[in-house]
């Protein structure tokens, strides 16, 4: 078992700005076709296996609405 990051959006919180998704250096991020409360496309990760944990995304969200978690998973 290693960590690996796990993303996890908050999408009652995201205003859609998609900075998270501009930043990310890895692509891991696309916005859903999904509304969320606020009437906008939140992030959603579409490939997570590129994740290296960076925390650019939830560095750069105003709403602290996605933050990255390490977690134990077993190798994939």
């Amino acid at each position: 078992m290693r960590k690996k990051p796990r993303i996890y959006v908050l999408w009652d919180r995201c205003k859609g700005c998609g900075l998270c998704i501009s930043f990310c250096p890895k692509g891991v991020l696309e916005f859903s076709k999904k509304f969320n409360p606020r009437g906008v496309h939140p992030p959603e990760v579409v490939r997570p296996e590129d994740c290296v944990g960076c925390g650019v995304c939830q560095d750069i969200c105003p709403d602290l609405a996605i933050f990255v978690v390490l977690e134990e998973r077993a190798e994939e």
